[in-house]
């Protein structure tokens, strides 16, 4: 009897190191599972951290490009105000040239009828000066003429 004793003690023991081995395999299956949790974790975080840093660049490349294509948009537009405001600016030069030229061809007939008016002018004070001096010498010849004949006058008086 002494075996089935034996046999019944031991058969405890093998089921608590049964028991034991399978809490064992549990918790080492359970730490692996907590492993490969924490690395599928760290891995998704990675990939996370990888998309934000990707898709800033991204972003920095499509506003980059967005400047550009707007730079490209505002330097036509600008050009074609540079152009419009460059015709215009030779249109008003030229209507200023004009009035220019028209002025100083008004300014050059102004001074021919100055000049002529002058030349008329001095011509006509030198006629009448003219005038005033054969009127001056008409008037002393009477003078004379009236004084000589005074004096003839007084001398047949006198006698």
């Amino acid at each position: 009897m002494p075996k089935k004793g034996l046999r019944r003690a031991a058969a405890p023991v093998a089921a608590e190191d049964e028991l034991l081995l399978l809490q064992s395999q549990a918790l080492a299956e359970e730490e692996a599972a907590k492993r490969k949790a924490e690395l599928l974790s760290r891995f998704l975080k990675d990939k996370l951290a990888k998309e934000k840093r990707s898709s800033a660049l991204n972003l920095r490349k499509l506003d980059t490009q967005w400047r550009t294509v707007l730079r490209e948009a505002k330097d036509k537009l600008l050009r074609q105000d540079i152009e419009i405001l460059s015709q215009t600016f030779a249109r008003v030069m030229d209507c200023k040239d004009s009035v220019i030229e028209s002025l100083v061809t008004d300014l050059e007939e102004a001074e021919e009828q100055h000049t002529r008016a002058l030349s008329s002018h001095l011509h006509n004070v030198d006629r009448l000066l003219q005038l005033q001096r054969c009127r001056l010498t008409c008037l002393e010849e009477g003078y004379e003429a009236q004084l000589e004949a005074l004096k003839m006058e007084f001398e047949v008086e006198r006698y």
